[in-house]
């Protein structure tokens, strides 16, 4: 005979950091889905599924999965999973079509909580753009600008082709990183730790990443975005192999039914 058995916070506690694993023999009660994108373990949007660290990142409206942190709100893209990476896109992110000044742009910062574990990836180029000479990307490097480089084979030099310059007016001041002031100042997310518009003092940004390894020809067939590695916390591969058999993984109260 069946056995029901109800498991509640009333008769066992457990730590939010300890995951929860439970298996069915069917498909994950946790697994879900928003658009045609497909949220597995560390992701949930349910109470109780997912890892704690990545509670309330992830929120579906009208079918269209969004990212939230502190600096603002991220259309997600893609989730790899293999490659553990989430592909954001900002509405005021500026690309090779088209430039969104008047400090629009979300930049991305990340809560000091998850900054060990949810950060750009090291082939994402930010490219920030109209800074001010007082910006502090240029304080301390007079005439040198030494934070600007090219990242993964990307960089202002190649951005300075879009034809999305034309339209905006800007005066280009010789090499994006010889003397005068450039307009736009490429830099590794690593260098600046936060990208900040109101703080750098920048009229706007964009971000590309690289597809190792595949080299775009130019900036027009970069893919403009913001690629953000995640990294899991604990037993993140114990929980990988329960979901890949059926199972489920959470983190807090749950109801559990299980039959011998």
């Amino acid at each position: 005979m069946d056995t029901l058995l109800l498991i509640t916070t009333l008769s066992i506690v457990f730590q939010t950091q300890v995951p929860l694993v439970h298996s069915y023999g069917h498909d994950s009660t946790c697994r879900s889905y928003c658009g045609n994108i497909t949220l597995d373990y560390p992701f949930s949007l349910q109470s109780g599924c997912g890892h704690p660290g990545f509670q309330d990142l992830l929120f579906c409206i009208n079918d269209v999965l969004m990212f939230h942190i502190i600096s603002g709100s991220y259309r997600v893209l893609d989730i790899d999973y293999a490659y553990q990476s989430l592909t954001l896109h900002d509405p005021h992110l500026s690309t090779c079509d088209s430039i969104v000044l008047g400090g629009l742009g979300n930049g991305f910062v990340v809560e000091q909580s998850r900054a060990s574990y949810l950060n750009p990836t090291s082939d994402n180029v930010f490219m920030l753009i109209g800074c001010s000479v007082s910006s502090p990307l240029f304080r301390g490097f007079p005439g040198k600008h030494l934070p600007c480089r090219n990242v993964s084979g990307m960089g202002c030099e190649e951005y300075y082709e879009c034809p999305a310059w034309n339209t905006i007016g800007f005066r280009r001041v010789g090499s994006a990183y010889g003397s005068g002031l450039p307009e736009c100042c490429a830099v590794p997310f690593e260098v600046m730790k936060d990208v900040n518009l109101s703080k750098l003092d920048c009229q706007g940004y964009s971000s590309a990443y690289s597809l190792a390894p595949l080299r775009a020809s130019g900036p027009g067939q970069w893919e403009y975005g913001i690629r953000v590695k995640y990294s899991v916390q604990g037993n993140g591969d114990f929980c990988q192999v329960c979901e890949a058999t059926g199972g489920s993984c959470g983190n807090a109260r749950f109801l559990a039914w299980l039959a011998p």
